[in-house]
């Protein structure tokens, strides 16, 4: 798998890099990248026509998750995914500086642990899948990561990076229900509230309500159906009691012939987000007000 793929899924990270083994912007040389410029604007297409995002400081860090059209990097800044200029990048495929905590994400119930950047290297240990580790560096595509005092090299394609490690079980065996990436899920939908409701809108300017859901999952690595009623087969099902942050929530108004009306994502304190028809914008409202007790239905845990 190339580098870019491998890359894809390292989202949501804040971090602190300083000592960086520097290359020349190109193709091959996706990583870490520094500002050089005095401000840097992200924008959400690779354009400068594009809205801006966020702008970036001289010296910020910023991961680079592929390359884009040319002259652009997609790039992960302070948890937001836009795109920025590489004419302003630095680029580094090495750093031995801290980057944050890393949550394990495979296909699988494992990950191995490897003394080396490749999988030729020996194989030292595993690691449950939806583990909090400390990633200590990053080599060409992999992290460098410490867990209960031991250290290896995994591979970047099976790792989110966390602002926390908050949800980590303490005894290597995941994550607890709601915990780190359920967190980074709300507080990344939290952007865009106020942005229009409109049918069939899939973001990032405006959404309908699966619009919104799949858009805002499609940024941590998982790909959602495109209709709410649809979403209903994805993740496994909890129950009102289970409510966990980052849970999907699902709606009947009972004027509908699909199963479900409507779909949001569950904030916590009997909160949600969602791309809202009675608004019409991206907004929070209240899960156990008299109406949306009334119709709620089902909810769907993705991870």
């Amino acid at each position: 798998m190339s580098l870019t793929g491998k890359l894809l899924r390292t989202t949501f990270v804040t971090f602190a890099l300083s000592a960086l083994c520097v290359v020349g912007a190109s193709a091959a040389s996706l990583g870490v990248g520094t500002v050089t410029a005095d401000a840097l604007r992200m924008r959400s297409e690779p354009s400068t026509e594009s809205s801006i995002l966020a702008t970036a400081s001289q010296d910020d860090r910023v991961v680079i998750l592929e390359e884009a059209a040319e002259g652009w990097y997609k790039v992960d800044y302070q948890t937001v995914e836009g795109y920025m200029s590489a004419e302003y990048l630095e680029v580094a495929t090495q750093s031995s500086d801290p980057i944050g905590y890393g949550l394990v994400h495979t296909d699988g119930a494992t990950l191995n642990v490897r003394s080396g950047p490749g999988t030729d290297h020996e194989l030292l240990f595993v690691l449950y899948n939806n583990t909090v580790v400390n990633i200590t560096g990053i080599d060409n595509g992999w992290y460098v990561i410490e867990h209960k005092g031991n250290t290896g090299y995994v591979s970047s394609d099976y790792m989110i990076t966390c602002k926390d490690s908050a949800g980590s079980r303490g005894d290597g065996q995941g994550l607890k229900s709601g915990g780190a990436l359920g967190q980074q899920v709300v507080d990344y939908a939290a952007q865009f509230l106020g942005k229009p409701y409109v049918w069939g809108g899939n973001g990032p300017n405006s959404f309908d309500c699966s619009g919104f859901t799949k858009y805002v999952y499609n940024h941590f690595g998982y790909t959602l159906n495109r209709t709410a009623s649809a979403q209903l087969s994805n993740g496994v099902a909890v129950s009102f009691d289970e409510l966990q942050p980052g849970d999907l929530i699902f709606f009947d108004n009972g004027r509908v012939s699909t199963p479900v009306s409507h779909v949001g994502i569950y904030v916590g304190g009997g909160q949600f987000i969602h791309a809202s028809t009675n608004s019409y914008c991206v907004q929070y409202d209240n899960l156990f007000s008299s109406y949306y007790s009334r119709v709620f239905v089902y909810a769907r845990r993705i991870f």
